[in-house]
């Protein structure tokens, strides 16, 4: 008896955190690789608990700062990504997606942070997608200030991993973007999308169940989302942030067209889409196509090719076009209506 519960204690002190599937050495080997890649400032720099940024010198310019903050993922575009084993872009989609709200009130990004969980930490992967989420950061003008990444192997398979991203920015209270300017006769610019960007691929991968069709479209489903945040940071320049010009932005993610786009405007107001004054990308016409979805269900999931929509005063609407696509192919695609339907399409 006395035999048996000795083997059975040796067989407990035998028990590892590893041998449970979560390596320790490795994960800190992995995160002193990305230390590397992201080279910090005395102040804005990864502690042990907790990372620290000084703000005094992006709150100068502003007489009463307000933080801006936006926390998103990528959806099941993941799942493509790890499907057909492509990952230096997730990063850049995970980036986008978070810079791209946080500009829509006219703030300036300031800094991000990155939650990866996997089932395994496999380093060259995820060094992949860390290389992505660089070069999201850098085209944003924003840092990497700290993260985590778990690994879970009983919460995800062998090779799933997903991401999260949270971004905080900075904008001055009185120059706050938030649509409540908006009226009758303003005019709506429509900014070119990049392709899906991150929505939508729950219908995709309905659309195209098999391999080979997924493989076929991968370098256009596998586009990175556009990131709007210089161009928009340097129109609102160019415009001294005056309110009466630029009135409201939107990010045309999930909910698109019927949903996504109306959330700026008042009550009473509806948005009259020209859908004829863009030139739709082949790969919605070959989604809609394929799985046989009306107009109205492919305006309410993707963006079409119109990734961000900025309401101007019809008054400036020249110059604003005229600088914005200097930066990122624009057109202007409709106009603010009095309508109790938030989206008209025509």
């Amino acid at each position: 008896m006395q035999s048996v519960i000795l083997n059975k204690f040796k067989t407990m002190q035998e028990l590892t955190y590893r041998k449970s599937g979560v390596d320790i050495k490795r994960g800190d080997e992995f995160a002193k690789g990305i230390s590397r890649l992201f080279p910090k400032s005395k102040i804005s720099k990864i502690s042990a608990f907790g990372s620290l940024f000084d703000i005094k010198p992006f709150a100068k310019a502003c007489k009463s700062p307000v933080l801006v903050s936006s926390a998103d993922g990528v959806g099941t575009k993941l799942m493509l990504a790890q499907l057909l084993n492509i990952h230096n872009n997730i990063g850049i989609d995970l980036v986008a997606m978070n810079v791209n709200d946080i500009v829509c009130l006219g703030a300036k990004p300031l800094f991000f942070l990155d939650y990866i969980a996997c089932g395994k930490l496999k380093p060259k992967t995820l060094f992949e997608v860390v290389g992505g989420i660089k070069k999201g950061l850098d085209e944003a003008g924003c840092c990497l200030l700290g993260g985590e990444t778990a690994e879970m192997p009983d919460m995800y398979r062998h090779d799933d991993y997903d991401l999260a991203g949270f971004c905080v920015g900075v904008v001055d209270k009185v120059k706050i973007i938030n649509g409540s300017k908006i009226k009758q006769g303003d005019l709506i610019i429509g900014l070119e999308s990049s392709g899906l960007h991150s929505n939508g691929f729950s219908l995709v991968r309905k659309v195209f169940f098999k391999h080979k069709d997924l493989k076929k479209y991968s370098r256009e489903l596998l586009v990175p989302t556009r990131i709007y945040v210089k161009p928009v940071l340097s129109l609102l320049s160019a415009i001294k942030n005056n309110p009466q010009v630029l009135k409201g932005i939107a990010h045309i993610t999930g909910g698109a067209f019927y949903s996504k786009a109306t959330k700026i405007l008042p009550s009473s107001l509806g948005m009259a889409i020209d859908t004829g004054s863009w030139k739709v990308p082949k790969i919605f016409k070959v989604i809609q196509a394929k799985g046989r979805i009306s107009d109205k269900e492919m305006y309410s999931v993707f963006n079409m090719g119109i990734g961000m929509m900025l309401v101007v005063n019809k008054k400036y609407a020249g110059k604003v076009l005229n600088n914005i696509s200097k930066k990122c192919k624009s057109r202007i695609i409709g106009e603010v209506v009095k309508s109790k339907k938030r989206m008209i399409l025509v």
